[in-house]
């Protein structure tokens, strides 16, 4: 008998599956990376001698990127 999950499998499907996740791979580190640009120039026009807005963004673009990835992974359908 034939597995009914190798029918919904198409290559064509898997392949935009692979290239939705790679995309979602640049996306985050592409948010990830202008959240911290943004705490350093922060940083430095607010200079309080410490790196606190740098601590802030980046944690706050990781939470973005992250609800973000979510999001996405939950309208890709197997």
């Amino acid at each position: 008998m034939e597995n009914s999950n190798n029918k919904d499998k198409k290559p064509g499907k898997q392949l935009k599956n692979v290239a939705v996740l790679s995309g979602i791979t640049i996306q985050m580190g592409v948010t990830i990376y202008l959240f911290v640009i943004l705490g350093k120039w922060l940083d430095t026009k607010f200079n309080y001698g410490d790196k606190l807005f740098l601590i802030i963004m980046t944690l706050l673009g990781v939470a973005i990127s992250l609800y973000a990835v979510i999001k996405q992974v939950n309208r890709i359908k197997y």
